[in-house]
């Protein structure tokens, strides 16, 4: 009778045996997701700096395909939607992990616009404590061993190829000459302690300032005339002449490989996503050549880019002029978000100029998170060489680093439920991150931000950069593209300034594959979108549509699909039974 009775449960999908199951599966990766989170491949307490050995990075792989052979043993068809989440993205990431030591990527810590060095600059931040003040002079401390680590690791990829483009490191001395200076008192890292929190007493002070000085005079001066001689007498003279990575063995594999990790999916190989890119340059041509039309321009599309370079009204006169236009932007947005978003985030962000030390090979602009409960997010605007930094595309640029772009979705991932997994609110995928930043300009139109059709221009020009990405990126990794062709690529295609497409394109050579999140999450976000208006019609809500794009923090974009398809489903569903 009892055999009957579960055989009947069994028919009905009721059985407890199959409740059990779903607990056990469950409970797999929650036991997983917890090993992750607690997972430290080393004390930071005792490496404020990081730790940059190899043997580090092969404790974190070995650790990674542990795990991965774990959720193996767990069946998703057992877990609800928030948990399959968990294990697709927790699979994702610890593939990828895996990916990078076998690779090697550890090896090659540097591109043009980024780098170990560069890195320490960001460490320069006003003190707010003593605790700040504490833990910032065991960061100068750290300094020389965090060098030599990063030199031990970068000579062993010289020995085995695993190098960056000579290209891209013309001016690259400006990166580590200005820290070496002859007075303390002039370097960049001694500037916090000029003006040191108000808790401190003007004993405490003195001390903090005279260890201070001998920190930067017999630390941190001495490790940047060490990273000068590393890249001036063994890096840069054995820096690889190709500049595509499928030139060097395992270079079309590595690609492809990268192409998968910054699109999230394998639907992409290098020739379909260059013709994407040329159908987009396309179409964004057209709607540029209608905004010149509604103008009254006479001349050509390049003539009409060169007046773009060249007028002065498109340029700021001074950085402070740049800085507060970035600023009025950016209320302008937040003025605009309660109608567009049902979840706003909690931490505010600021905006600041570029530090110096990195300013000559950075881009136009870039969001850097809070490091610690007591820092806002940063809007960085890059206010070096002003006639390269055009005013027409600034609120595009706005859009995306700051609201409703990177800050917005950054900060909201960050403030997920401790619900979720501290993996998924410290995740960040460029596909979903940047993808959702080239979107965000789009918004900023139906927001009304752009002012005017210069603006509207600006916008398109920043597509067209990204769609330009595209073509560029695959043709330099892929096609044998040179240099000189992807910046004439870019020149005849965008407006950007020939000094940001020298900078940009040096980006992508350095970096492969990473160009390509953005339009291609930008592309599928658009997609979905239309789909959803197309099925909920009248039904349609914007604010709601963007808490399912958010709601679950950073995803790839399989899951975003499938996410987007489940909310038409299930409005559809409603719509059917009134």
């Amino acid at each position: 009778m009892r055999a009957n009775f579960l055989f009947f449960l069994m028919i009905m999908g009721l059985c407890p045996l199959q409740g059990q199951d779903s607990l056990a599966h469950q409970n797999k990766l929650h036991a997983i997701i917890e090993a992750v989170d607690d997972f430290r491949a080393y004390d930071r307490k005792e490496h404020p700096l990081g730790l940059y050995t190899k043997a580090r990075y092969q404790k974190e792989a070995a650790f990674a395909t542990e795990q991965l052979n774990a959720l193996a043993q767990v069946d998703p068809k057992y877990l609800s939607e928030g948990d399959l989440i968990s294990w697709e993205l927790l699979k994702f990431t610890l593939e990828d992990q895996v990916d990078r030591y076998a690779l090697g990527m550890y090896l090659n810590p540097i591109q043009a616009d980024q780098g170990f060095h560069l890195n320490l600059n960001f460490r320069i931040r006003k003190l707010s404590n003593f605790d700040e003040v504490k833990n910032y002079l065991k960061v100068l401390d750290a300094i020389p061993e965090f060098a030599v680590q990063h030199f031990a690791l970068m000579r062993e990829g010289l020995k085995n190829g695993n190098i960056q483009p000579r290209i891209i490191f013309r001016g690259y001395e400006s990166t580590y000459e200005q820290h070496i200076v002859s007075d303390f008192r002039q370097s960049l890292f001694y500037k916090p302690f000029q003006n040191l929190p108000a808790d401190l007493n003007p004993q405490q002070k003195d001390s903090v300032r005279q260890v201070a000085k001998l920190l930067i005079i017999n630390k941190v001066v001495p490790a940047f005339r060490d990273i000068k001689q590393f890249f001036e007498q063994e890096y840069l003279p054995k820096a690889r002449e190709s500049i595509g990575i499928s030139s060097i063995p395992g270079g079309r594999e590595f690609y492809q490989n990268r192409i998968n990790f910054y699109t999230t999916s394998d639907r992409y190989n290098a020739r379909d996503i260059h013709e994407l890119g040329k159908q987009e340059v396309s179409r964004i041509r057209g709607e540029m050549k209608e905004i010149m039309k509604d103008l009254g321009f006479k001349g050509s599309y390049d003539e009409f880019l060169t007046f773009l370079r060249t007028s002065p009204q498109f340029y700021a006169e001074t950085p402070d002029k740049l800085l507060m236009a970035a600023r009025d932007i950016a209320k302008r947005i937040d003025g605009e978000l309660p109608r567009f978003f049902k979840t706003l985030p909690r931490r505010p962000y600021g905006v600041k100029p570029v530090p110096d030390a990195i300013a000559p090979k950075y881009t136009a602009g870039r969001y850097v998170p809070p490091r610690s409960e007591t820092q806002s997010g940063t809007y960085l605007v890059n206010t070096y060489k002003l006639k390269s930094r055009t005013l027409y595309t600034l609120p595009a640029l706005t859009a995306h680093e700051a609201m409703p772009g990177h800050h917005l979705q950054g900060a909201l991932n960050r403030e997920l439920s401790t619900a979720f997994p501290a993996f998924r609110r410290q995740l960040y995928l460029s596909a979903f991150g940047e993808g959702w930043g080239l979107y965000s300009e789009y918004l900023a139109a139906e927001m009304g931000i752009y002012r005017n059709p210069y603006e509207k221009f600006g916008q398109l020009t920043y597509e067209m950069w990204r769609a330009c990405r595209l073509v560029v990126d695959t043709g330099i990794h892929a096609l044998g593209w040179t240099r000189d062709q992807a910046i004439n690529y870019m020149k005849n295609n965008t407006a950007l300034s020939l000094h940001e497409i020298n900078t940009e394109t040096d980006r992508y050579i350095g970096w492969p594959g990473q160009a390509l999140a953005y339009k291609i999450g930008e592309i599928t976000i658009r997609e979905l979108r239309k789909e959803a208006e197309k099925a909920l019609g009248s039904k349609f809500n914007i604010r709601e549509f963007h808490e399912v794009i958010l709601g679950e923090g950073t995803v790839t974009l399989p899951i975003l699909r499938r996410r987007v398809a489940n909310y038409i489903r299930e409005h559809t569903d409603l719509q059917d039974k009134s």
